[in-house]
């Protein structure tokens, strides 16, 4: 069995869900805290994932970052050396979509010259009537980034088939 390491960073503006996101994939999928604190600096969230259809496995550093611009300059030494990115995106916010960009560079900027792969997630599809951005549109953008695309609520509702809700392997 080999155990490997990788730094994730998740990154995207204030109140996007990056939080709830991380904490539903840290807990399965079985724990939706429902009260949160404005993350300031970054949180570290540690998981060994399994690497499928192997022993092995994959030691993975969260590092859930602050949203909000004022923390910005300080993420530049934690986020040092990524070896993945999560960017995360509010479906109700088209400024949270439109900023994804400048995230997008802020990370890329700690590893000039090397290919980051990484997702780009849009939260809180549960609430369809506010929608603001157009998945089309956003799953075009990450594909034109190099990313991968998805989107989901973390939201917990009992219902093990929505197509909407985290799921957990």
């Amino acid at each position: 069995m080999v155990k490997l390491a990788a730094k994730c960073i998740l990154a995207g503006d204030s109140a996007v869900g990056k939080t709830a996101l991380v904490q539903m994939f840290r807990s399965d999928g079985t724990h939706f805290q429902k009260n949160y604190t404005l993350t300031t600096g970054v949180d570290l969230v540690v998981k060994t994932v399994p690497v499928l259809d192997t022993n092995d496995s994959v030691e993975l550093f969260i590092f859930d970052s602050a949203g909000k611009e004022l923390f910005s300059e300080m993420l530049d030494k934690l986020w040092e050396n990524p070896n993945v990115l999560c960017l995360v995106y509010d479906v109700t916010n088209e400024q949270s979509f439109i900023s994804c960009t400048r995230w997008l560079e802020k990370v890329r900027a700690q590893t000039p010259g090397t290919f980051l792969p990484g997702v780009l997630v849009g939260t809180k599809t549960d609430l369809t009537g506010r929608r603001t951005v157009d998945s089309a549109q956003a799953q075009a953008w990450a594909l034109g980034q190099g990313l991968e695309f998805f989107e989901t609520s973390v939201t917990l509702h009992g219902d093990s088939s929505c197509p909407n809700c985290v799921k957990m392997p």
